[in-house]
């Protein structure tokens, strides 16, 4: 659980000691402790156990760790340079801060290596500032493109950390919704990016990009440990991995016009919404798509009063 981007993703201190200074809640290492091995092991001797920590360090992993700062420094630069929220998901900034809170708990149960440390700070720092951004810049946020329906993320990757952690430990489960949470993180993005074909912010791109590419790098990581090290496994991880990779490459084709996945993810999500719109009116009386509605007609309208304003000032 002691991961940067999913995994323990830190540098040895000692190269003489692949295992010192590495957490030892891993995600195939969760369970070991540090006198002895726990059930892990009856499948890992204590070499193996290093030799499997040893490879993680590989550039694959340092690479993804830095493309991943990378996205996040571009987007808090895009929000800075634009004073906008134009073109950004609210609901994958609000998923990122929950994927960061629930993975990096452990930042209270232990002390750490500062590279850990900071890339954990920093993310969970950076999460909270864009939400407050959000907040700020209330006026400029586009809800009528950002339609992605955060229960229908949370609620499966919620039952599926209850039925696929290792444990029922509170941590354990917490880590387990954290990548699956994360595998979807970037889905209502797309979403917005697929609603939003004619935006062409460069910052918006490259903060897609690059999160992108981070995971891309992240499951060249975990090849390279299943090579070394056939006995390594990692489901969870490896199951949100393959979920965000997915919509990633058909974000990639977008760019041709041949994305496979625009028409079908559009639709189901009007599909969610409908039937959101549907409880919402029948339990509060009220759906969320009119009151999104009219406070975009009401910043559309005070947008116009802009241009009025600044046209006046050009006649004067």
């Amino acid at each position: 659980m002691a991961d940067v981007g999913g995994e323990d993703a830190v540098p040895a201190p000692a190269p003489a000691e692949p295992g010192e200074g590495v957490p030892e809640r891993t995600p195939s290492l969760r369970g070991a402790a540090a006198g002895g091995f726990g059930k892990l092991s009856k499948l890992y001797n204590k070499e193996k156990l290093m030799k499997l920590r040893s490879y993680s360090w590989n550039i694959f992993r340092y690479i993804g760790d830095y493309m991943h700062l990378f996205g996040v420094f571009a987007l808090l630069a895009t929000l800075a340079k634009n004073r906008s929220c134009s073109g950004i998901s609210r609901s994958t900034q609000i998923l990122y801060c929950l994927v960061f809170v629930t993975r990096y708990l452990d930042l209270l149960d232990k002390t750490q290596a500062f590279y850990l440390v900071f890339f954990k700070i920093t993310y969970i720092v950076t999460s909270i500032i864009v939400l407050a951004v959000f907040y700020k810049l209330d006026a400029t946020y586009e809800r009528q493109k950002d339609t992605c329906s955060l229960a229908a993320i949370l609620v499966p990757c919620s039952v599926s950390a209850v039925l696929l952690a290792e444990t029922y430990q509170p941590f354990d489960i917490l880590w387990t919704f954290s990548q699956f949470c994360e595998g979807f993180a970037m889905v209502p993005q797309y979403v917005f990016c697929y609603r939003d074909r004619l935006a062409k912010d460069v910052g918006v791109t490259l903060y897609v990009l690059s999160m992108g590419a981070y995971r891309c790098f992240y499951a060249a990581n975990w090849i390279y440990k299943k090579v070394q090290m056939p006995h390594y496994s990692d489901l969870q991880s490896w199951l949100g991995g393959m979920i965000e990779i997915l919509f990633f490459a058909d974000y990639l084709l977008s760019f041709t016009g041949l994305s496979l996945l625009r028409s079908m993810v559009l639709k189901v999500d009007e599909k969610i919404n409908e039937i959101k719109e549907k409880v919402e009116m029948k339990v509060l009386g009220s759906s969320s798509s009119v009151a999104r509605e009219s406070q975009a007609a009401g910043a559309e309208l005070r947008q116009r009063r802009k241009i009025d304003e600044v046209e006046e000032a050009v006649d004067l």
